[in-house]
């Protein structure tokens, strides 16, 4: 179980969303499935948002805000998307993103682990990589670093509270 505690970048202008909340990630075995909580607030409270980009990145140094975390987490020299942090679009709802994903290509094991490295919210959608640019095949064009956190060990309970969290929500 590991936890990423989201902060705003001190780099970001004052009039951008200020991020924060937590990415929550758990493995099982070292060849089971990343499975993981994306649980954010403070995004725009108008319905019809574009999505966020998320991604892993390279380095867990937030000394120079967001910025210092490096470029995607890209262990494979592949083309984006395919980087194992490569987690696609959010589209918040009410300012806020609150999502369960499973069968994440990234692990917490071994050599390629995500342990240590952070999380990266960015301003701007992700085009998957069809931005016909070397920006998009590199991080999908998503744009200015909003928030960011570094991935730490933590223990069941906090996946256990936030999985119910977004998981009640959708049986409502």
């Amino acid at each position: 179980y590991t936890t990423c505690e989201m902060k705003p970048s001190s780099k970001i202008d004052a009039d951008k969303p200020q991020v924060t909340g937590q990415v929550l990630f758990r493995q099982h075995y070292s060849y089971g499935r990343l499975e993981a909580i994306f649980h954010l607030d403070g995004f725009p409270l108008d319905s019809n948002q574009s999505g966020r980009a998320i991604h892993i990145h390279e380095l867990g140094d937030l000394s120079n805000g967001c910025d210092s975390t490096g470029g995607h987490y890209n262990p494979f020299s592949v083309n984006h998307p395919r980087h194992p942090g490569d987690f696609g679009n959010f589209f918040p709802k009410e300012g806020k993103i609150r999502k369960y994903k499973t069968n994440l290509p990234a692990t917490m094991f071994g050599p390629y682990s995500i342990m240590g490295r952070s999380v990266v919210i960015h301003e701007q959608e992700d085009d998957m990589g069809k931005g016909n640019n070397k920006a998009s095949l590199e991080n999908g064009n998503a744009g200015k670093r909003l928030a960011c956190c570094v991935i730490g060990i933590c223990n069941k309970n906090l996946w256990e509270e936030k999985l119910s969290e977004v998981t009640d929500k959708k049986k409502r």
